[in-house]
């Protein structure tokens, strides 16, 4: 859907990448500018496979790799000049780094007003805190959105994904595309000031709505704390969720478990049944995972299992959904489950690159530099020698 659109990606870690390779399996051309010679620094962060971080090698697909020195002059001009052909160029800096680097929005599109230039930040480019550090737990935090998930104890709870990072990565490629429609439609560019505490707060609008008009209670029990819509250990050990909120589910479960007297519980807190809560989570417990997931299956009540990380893979739902392509990873192979339909084709995916692996592939392509050339820009640090090693 994005074939013919180039995008100069400067983004690091998770958000930007994100971004990026979900416009990447859309068709785009993406090339990845990493500063010479550390790279992108999710290539080291967190839990590694063979000793890459699964951070870069999970965001980072159907990319090219382009390394240069961006300490330098040269460098900075040679990524100036393959972001003024790119129709889209995405940042993920603090605000004030591009303009140092001369590479900001507004040196762009002096010569090139048409191009949509996205800025992907966790505050944004203005504001009390535009210019602080943060990470997804910060901006879960400042948005309100932290809040909202609590354990048993009252205390937020920390999720294994990073919620923020992800969802502002899909919110800057909505951006962008939306952008790239508004330039075919009037021939006008965009800046993009995209940030995840704005994206995050904008969720919590109806809790502010609630709040407003005194219901906050209201808002506590919506979603929380109900009979029918919570989590449940099954006889081995594993979970299932019942989310039967309307009461034509609630009903249906009710006479499927042979508990007609719950009936009249549609929507009835565990604070005001504690016995009925103790009597469902003892129910939960004479089946497994299985047979529970079995009954969701045959009884329209919205009751489904609590599908394993191990596990997911050989769910019904992915079999049913998703398409197996095999990504190669350097002299190997690891298969993948994914929904694709919507990306690019099987035999057209193509592994997270090794950094500056295609730095002289694009400035030969892009820039129409000669061997000569790239070798000068070798000899004086501004590229790398040859491909490093993912």
């Amino acid at each position: 859907m994005l074939t013919g659109i180039t995008v100069v990606d400067f983004t690091r870690h998770l958000p930007g990448p994100y971004c990026t390779m979900r416009l990447a399996d859309l068709g785009a051309e993406v090339i990845k500018v990493e500063a010479y010679p550390l790279g992108d620094p999710g290539r080291t962060m967190g839990p590694k496979i063979r000793e890459t971080g699964a951070l870069y090698l999970s965001s980072n697909r159907n990319k090219r790799s382009v390394a240069l020195n961006l300490r330098s002059a040269e460098g900075r001009e040679l990524a100036f000049l393959l972001a003024r052909q790119a129709d889209v160029v995405v940042e993920s800096f603090r605000p004030g780094v591009m303009h140092h680097l001369g590479l900001d929005y507004a040196r762009l599109k002096q010569v090139h007003p048409q191009i949509v230039y996205c800025s992907v930040t966790g505050y944004g480019q203005d504001g009390a805190m535009h210019q602080l550090g943060g990470h997804d737990l910060n901006y879960q935090a400042v948005s309100g959105f932290l809040s909202t998930i609590r354990d048993g104890e009252g205390r937020p709870v920390i999720s294994e994904v990073p919620i923020a990072d992800y969802a502002v990565g899909l919110y800057a490629a909505e951006q962008i595309c939306a952008a790239l429609v508004q330039r075919s439609t009037r021939g006008t560019g965009a800046y993009l000031d995209v940030a995840s505490t704005d994206l995050l707060a904008s969720w919590m609008g109806m809790h502010a709505s609630l709040i407003h008009h005194g219901q906050e209670r209201d808002m506590q029990q919506f979603l929380k704390g109900l009979l029918a819509y919570n989590a449940y250990e099954t006889a081995d050990g594993r979970f299932v969720a019942l989310a039967a909120l309307e009461e034509k589910f609630w009903q249906n479960f009710c006479r499927a478990v042979g508990r007609e007297d719950w009936e009249t519980l549609h929507g009835a807190s565990i604070s005001d049944c504690p016995e009925v809560y103790d009597e469902m989570k003892a129910l939960f417990l004479t089946r497994t995972q299985a047979e529970w997931n079995e009954l969701g299956s045959e009884v329209d009540c919205c009751l489904t299992s609590v599908e394993e990380i191990d596990t997911w893979a050989e769910s019904p739902y992915v079999a049913s959904r998703a398409v197996t392509f095999t990504l190669p990873y350097e002299e190997t192979t690891e298969t993948l489950q994914v929904r694709t339909e919507q990306y690019r084709s099987l035999q057209t995916m193509t592994p997270p690159p090794s950094c500056g692996e295609h730095t002289r592939e694009v400035l030969r392509e892009k820039l129409l530099c000669t061997d000569e050339q790239l070798d000068a820009l070798v000899r004086r640090g501004i590229i790398p020698q040859e491909r490093s090693k993912i």
